[in-house]
């Protein structure tokens, strides 16, 4: 028993570690990123500034892209940190650590403790999932309900490796309330994280995963053959079978207590909205992703896969000998080998995957959560290929090392193109891309060395600094060149209305503290002829450059392209400052009423804000 503490203990002490170095390693050096961020975090401080903890608002308007829990997070960590940028990505970067531990409890239950451990390196190094841990969004809220769940699920599910292969109970399924009340509450909390999708995806995950465990097909030897193939979908998807697979996972209680945690928020949103936020977010939120591709998010079946071989860099590069692993070991249905393991993980990655493939809106970050599982199927192939279990040719591997070798040339060359691009020759960023370079080259001199285990220590070494420099490096090398503060300035001590002009980012709205109106490009009758709403949470009205200007005499903000339409419009109006705009061509403009030199440095005397401009 002491051993197995300090094991463990040791462990999670460097995973733990090197998960901290990704994620909080200058975490809050960079500005917010548009668009999202400055979305969620100016939505928390407008929330907090109102002392209102049931409508989500941002830019003085209803913001109901998403649920309340990452804004109640933001807001408590704003009451700790002040409102800054570390505040407004603190609890996605320790959300982010305690999915890393939760996929180190999974994957030491499923298999041993050494897969536990590259698993948690592995899903710690990835790009997309480094994206998640360090950004304010809801990806790692979610990504940390859904995977807790899991957890909680394996753990009550399974028996300890290496029996695994056989259930705790014959349903496949928690036989105690305690772990089903906790599975089913951070279900609930991942409702408020995101909506139904918190809940649903983890129900597919764990009941497809009982339909196959609980039906023949676990324990029958594989054939081929398309009569087979249909045998086997019959056995899975037979109408009685689902139905009792579905009553095994005791669905009164998911719906009391996910009900009970998600329901309150719901009903008091909508009271306070008139129905608004609900109608937004159920039916165009979720409904109308599902069904239209919506602001261009679009892609075929193919969309997902290619997106993984770039989200789940640099493990990427062992697509091919850990499928095979895979393919291999699921088609021993008969071998008690941890066929049950493998075929929860795939389970986990494949409903994720195929269901998201399905809708018409796709983005990246929507198959994040299924990481974990990749993580834990690639260190159990690297694994098992350290210890020589021949079920994969060991050229596979020495294949796959040899392309993060020149994964890491390709890093270097597009790095030091971009600095030469955008960041005014600060080409030291190109040395972030020698870490896969290095990494790649080590493991395979080592692989032909007969030295394994060291070539993948080499690879995940290469992993984490390579994380560690794009993110806690690399980012705040390019955020130097995002200076708006020429722009900024201005709009923060302005005491009319501010609005913008043919071009809107959330981090404007976000650093200048102020609320912008966008005004129509076009003048037209039916425009409103005033900036008044009927109600606060309401979108602010649409009005024409002459309108705003007659009202407010205000700032505009806008582009190179557009100012000169927009000096026509209002002859009144002249350029106050430029600032370049960041990876853009052209210039940010500002513009105002046409005043006297002195007169306008006096009006530019800074208020008081709670977010520095920088």
């Amino acid at each position: 028993m002491d051993l197995h503490v300090h094991e463990l203990t040791k462990h999670l002490l460097i995973i733990v570690a090197v998960a901290t170095a990704v994620f909080f390693t200058n975490l809050g050096q960079a500005k917010l990123w548009d668009r999202d961020e400055p979305r969620n975090a100016g939505c928390a401080k407008e929330m907090l500034q109102k002392g209102d903890w049931v409508v989500p608002v941002f830019n003085d308007e209803l913001r109901a892209q998403k649920p309340v829990l990452l804004y109640w997070l933001m807001m408590s960590a704003y009451s700790i940190f002040g409102v800054n940028e570390f505040a407004a990505r603190f609890w996605s970067a320790i959300l982010a650590v305690g999915t890393v531990v939760g996929t180190y409890m999974i994957a030491r239950r499923l298999f041993d403790s050494q897969t536990a451990l590259l698993g948690s390196v592995v899903l710690a190094t990835t790009v997309m999932f480094g994206v998640a841990g360090r950004a304010a969004t809801p990806d790692s809220v979610l990504i940390f309900c859904g995977t807790m769940a899991l957890m909680v699920y394996t753990l009550s599910a399974f028996r300890k490796a290496p029996e695994n292969s056989l259930p705790k109970t014959a349903s496949w399924f928690p036989d105690r309330l305690g772990p089903t009340i906790a599975m089913y509450s951070f279900l609930g909390l991942g409702t408020l994280a995101k909506g139904p999708i918190g809940f649903l995806l983890p129900m597919a995950i764990i009941g497809m995963f009982m339909l196959i465990m609980r039906s023949s097909v676990s324990t029958s030897p594989s054939r081929n053959g398309w009569i087979r193939g249909c045998q086997t979908l019959w056995q899975v998807l037979n109408p009685i079978h689902f139905a009792k697979t579905v009553w095994a996972m005791k669905p009164l209680i998911a719906m009391a207590v996910v009900l009970a945690i998600a329901t309150p928020w719901y009903v008091l949103v909508g009271h306070q909205t008139e129905g608004d936020f609900l109608n937004r977010f159920f039916l165009t939120e979720n409904l109308a992703r599902a069904t239209t591709a919506m602001e261009n998010h679009s892609g075929g079946l193919w969309y997902y896969p290619a997106t993984l071989l770039f989200g789940f860099f640099p493990w990427s590069v062992f697509a091919l000998p850990v499928g095979l692993f895979v393919w291999r070991k699921l088609k021993r249905t008969n071998d008690a080998d941890r066929f049950a393991a493998v075929c929860f993980l795939c389970c986990w990655t494949g409903v994720q995957v195929g269901l998201f493939s399905l809708a018409s809106t796709k983005l990246p970050s929507y198959v994040t959560p299924c990481y974990p599982a990749l993580a834990i199927l690639v260190a159990n192939a690297l694994v098992s290929y350290t210890r020589n279990y021949e079920i994969v040719s060991q050229s596979w591997y020495r294949f796959a090392s040899i392309v993060l070798a020149l994964n890491g040339v390709a890093a270097v060359a597009g790095m030091i193109f971009v600095a030469q691009r955008y960041l005014d020759g600060d080409v030291w960023i190109g040395l972030i891309g020698l870490a896969p370079l290095l990494g790649g080259s080590a493991a395979y001199w080592l692989m032909r060395k007969d030295a394994k285990p060291q070539a993948v220590a080499a690879i995940a070494l290469s992993a984490a600094l390579f994380s560690v420099g794009v993110f806690g490096f690399g980012t705040v090398a390019i955020d130097r060149h995002r200076d708006m503060a020429s722009v900024l300035e201005p709009m923060q001590a302005s005491t009319s209305e501010v609005a913008t002009f043919g071009v809107l980012e959330s981090s404007w709205v976000f650093y200048s503290d102020r609320r912008l109106f966008e005004l129509a490009p076009d003048t037209h009758p039916k425009l409103p002829k005033s900036l008044k709403r009927k109600k606060h949470w309401k979108p602010k009205p649409w009005v024409s450059p002459e309108t705003f200007a007659a009202n407010e005499g205000g700032l505009i903000l806008t582009t190179d392209e557009k100012v000169e339409t927009l000096l026509r419009r209002l002859p009144d109006y002249e350029i106050i400052e430029r600032s370049p705009y960041f990876l853009q061509d052209q210039d940010l403009v500002l513009v105002g009423p046409a005043i006297k030199r002195e007169s306008r440095q006096a009006a530019r005397q800074p208020r008081p804000s709670s977010t520095a401009s920088r």
